[in-house]
């Protein structure tokens, strides 16, 4: 064991604070600033990551998928994320409430109807509002927000669980590459890797929390006329600022687990209702055919590069070469979050759980609010042409009840965006104090108003409409993911040569010990053969007495 399994401290600062504090702080000066000179870069090099090396994307993304799928069934499945008598910290229940609220979140609410609207009405291969387009619009909304998303998150908190409560390394990126890369891990290589993993968490975060302000005001002014302007905005960021300071002061335990556990009931009482209220024979029967039809298509979707296909090729850069690259982007802040509160447990429950569960949650949540949606904008056209922050509102509007499930949605969003936040504060305090497990409050809570700053500066330079510098920032968050892909691969590599290894000095197989498996043989035929003739004496003996 070498000496970086001590748990360091966490009130000490990293060289990985300073360097990145800098970057972020560049990035985000320049796009406040010339928000439009830095939209025409970082878009140009988002178009020309998308166009060239889109094939790239989609392989990566797919080895990931089936890289999982092969670890449940690997006798490496058996390993667990610790020492053999670890026990899990956190219940199955609030486990997945957490990982699922850190790894979705706002986006649920944001793109719930959104989404499989737009695609409805800008299908990648039918033609618009029609039945084909209605089948794909819950297709490729499924295809974006099911296995490859959480193949991408698993594979870094994997990694990352591994190293850090197997084998006692510091909770950081870099420290996952010690099989390949030795001890060059804890010089500069270490820290450049470290320092790319915390400033893809700080711009992806900052886009959510963007995202969620936007949303919120964008409901309030729906609802209630509230202005829609960057003052009500920075009003909101603040009460919400407060709110995740004061969860992430009560630490991990508490204020993430009690608040993960909100999101879920809110997420299901709001689900439950809208799919009472909504069409619900017809939303049960899209999504039994949707995921069939997911199931059915998916290794040529998942390869498709759409080379010949104009419509589907320009349709495939706006959502899903996007999507591939947020969920790269975004997988340092959820994978060292769902490494942290996943120790105890096997690797074949980490992946399955991981997987499998959060995946089929989706499918139900996009096919209940992506139906609505869709049949909601049939009756009224105008809602496919409204932004997608208040699109949700407007179908609420439409229905039943309508009122309550807006405040509810709106709770809803402001619950993630505290649990977002609080998670994202644990992780970059953890990455920037040489992987503490308990980071300082104070360290934690610079993190978290940092955050909320460059959210609002953001807003800000968009005017109270921060589409134009959020787009900004998530086409950086892509850029991002392009080279933090590369260290995923290593990641990948580096897992399986470690593990595989332990796998080998356990004796952990899927096929029997050839000498032990005659042994066995031989003793079942002998028990066999007892019993036969323990069966056929009385028989005899009866047949003798009788003559």
């Amino acid at each position: 064991m070498n000496s970086s399994s001590n748990q360091p401290n966490g009130k000490k600062l990293s060289p990985v604070f300073i360097y990145s504090a800098i970057i972020v702080a560049i990035v985000v000066i320049i796009g406040a600033v010339l928000p439009e000179q830095f939209d025409h870069v970082t878009n140009t090099i988002k178009l020309w990551i998308t166009d060239k090396l889109g094939w790239y994307y989609l392989i990566l993304t797919t080895f990931i998928v089936f890289f999982c799928i092969f670890l449940i069934f690997s006798p490496i499945g058996k390993l667990k994320l610790g020492k053999p008598n670890d026990k899990p910290e956190f219940n199955t229940i609030s486990w997945f409430a957490m990982l699922f609220s850190a790894g979705m979140g706002i986006g649920l609410v944001f793109y719930g109807a959104a989404e499989p609207m737009a695609d409805f009405a800008a299908p990648p291969n039918a033609d618009p509002k029609t039945a084909a387009a209605y089948t794909e619009a819950l297709r490729s909304t499924f295809f974006h927000w099911g296995f490859h998303a959480w193949a991408i998150y698993g594979v870094v908190a994997l990694a990352l669980a591994y190293a850090q409560f197997r084998k006692g390394e510091p909770g950081l990126i870099s420290r996952t590459l010690r099989p390949i890369l030795g001890n060059k891990v804890e010089g500069p290589i270490g820290t450049i890797i470290d320092v790319l993993a915390v400033f893809a968490t700080v711009v992806g975060v900052a886009v959510s929390l963007g995202m969620g302000a936007l949303q919120i005001n964008g409901g309030l002014h729906y609802l209630f006329g509230i202005p829609n302007n960057v003052w009500v905005q920075a009003i909101i960021i603040v009460v919400v600022t407060i709110l995740f300071i004061m969860s992430a002061w009560s630490g991990l335990s508490k204020g993430i687990q009690y608040l993960s556990n909100l999101n879920i009931s809110l997420g299901a009482i709001l689900m439950i209702a809208v799919l009472i209220i909504g069409p619900t024979v017809l939303i049960l029967n899209m999504m039994t055919s949707s995921t069939g039809s997911l199931l059915n298509s998916f290794l040529l979707n998942t390869f498709d590069t759409a080379a010949l296909n104009p419509q589907k090729r320009e349709w495939m850069s706006s959502w899903t070469l996007y999507y591939w690259g947020w969920w790269l982007s975004w997988s340092p802040f959820v994978g060292i979050f769902i490494a942290r509160v996943s120790k105890g447990r096997s690797i074949r429950e980490f992946i399955a759980g991981v997987l499998l569960v959060p995946a089929l949650v989706s499918f139900v949540w996009f096919s209940v609010f992506g139906v609505l949606g869709i049949e909601t904008g049939k009756k009224n056209p105008e809602l496919f042409d409204m932004t997608a922050e208040t699109q949700l509102f407007a179908v609420f509007n439409e229905i039943p009840l309508g009122i309550i499930l807006s405040i509810i949605a709106l709770v809803l969003i402001a619950s993630f965006f505290i649990t977002s936040a609080d998670s994202a504060t644990f992780v970059l305090g953890m990455q920037t104090t040489n992987g503490s497990l308990e980071p300082s409050i104070m360290i934690k809570v610079t993190w978290g108003i940092a955050q909320s700053l460059i959210a609002f500066v953001l807003l800000f330079a968009g005017g109270g409409n921060g589409a134009e510098a959020l787009n900004a920032i998530q086409s950086a968050a892509i850029i991002s993911a392009l080279p933090f892909s590369f260290v995923v691969i290593m990641m990948m590599i580096s897992f399986y040569k470690d593990a595989n290894q332990e796998r080998k000095f356990l004796g952990l197989t899927l096929t029997p010990n050839k000498h032990r498996l005659q042994d066995y043989v031989q003793h079942q035929q002998e028990d066999y053969e007892d019993d036969i003739i323990e069966k056929r004496t009385p028989l005899r003996d009866a047949e003798k007495a009788e003559k």
